[in-house]
């Protein structure tokens, strides 16, 4: 079994290549779950800032890195400020408790690597 991607470089071209391969697999079940979680994030009554920090929460409640990269990279690219991440950061450690913490160290390296990139930090 291959690394887990360690950069947002890593990140971003592993996911774009497996979820090629997925979606190409052709299973319509998969497909349409992705075709979902897709329209899932688009503006609404809710604009996608709100809905993206929402899945960002969501990620660190659920513990997942790969989820929470993805959405700190979603948010970063809508607008959401460091402000507003430290708020949702909070927000996901109330609900999800102290086992949360090390996603939240994860979160913030990765919210650091882009402000770097973006030199803004």
């Amino acid at each position: 079994m291959a690394d887990a991607p360690t950069t947002l470089a890593e990140f971003r071209e592993f996911r774009e290549r497996m979820n090629h391969i997925i979606l190409d697999a052709g299973n319509l079940t998969i497909n349409r779950f992705f075709a979902l979680d897709g329209r899932a994030y688009e503006a609404g009554a809710l604009g996608t800032k709100t809905k993206e920090l929402l899945g960002l929460v969501a990620s660190l409640v659920l513990r997942c890195d790969d989820c929470i990269t993805y959405h700190v990279i979603r948010c970063r690219e809508e607008g959401v400020t460091r402000e507003e991440f430290l708020e949702a950061f909070g927000v996901g450690l109330v609900v999800g408790g102290s086992i949360v913490i090390p996603h939240l160290r994860r979160a913030m390296a990765r919210l650091g690597e882009l402000e770097g990139a973006a030199g803004d930090g």
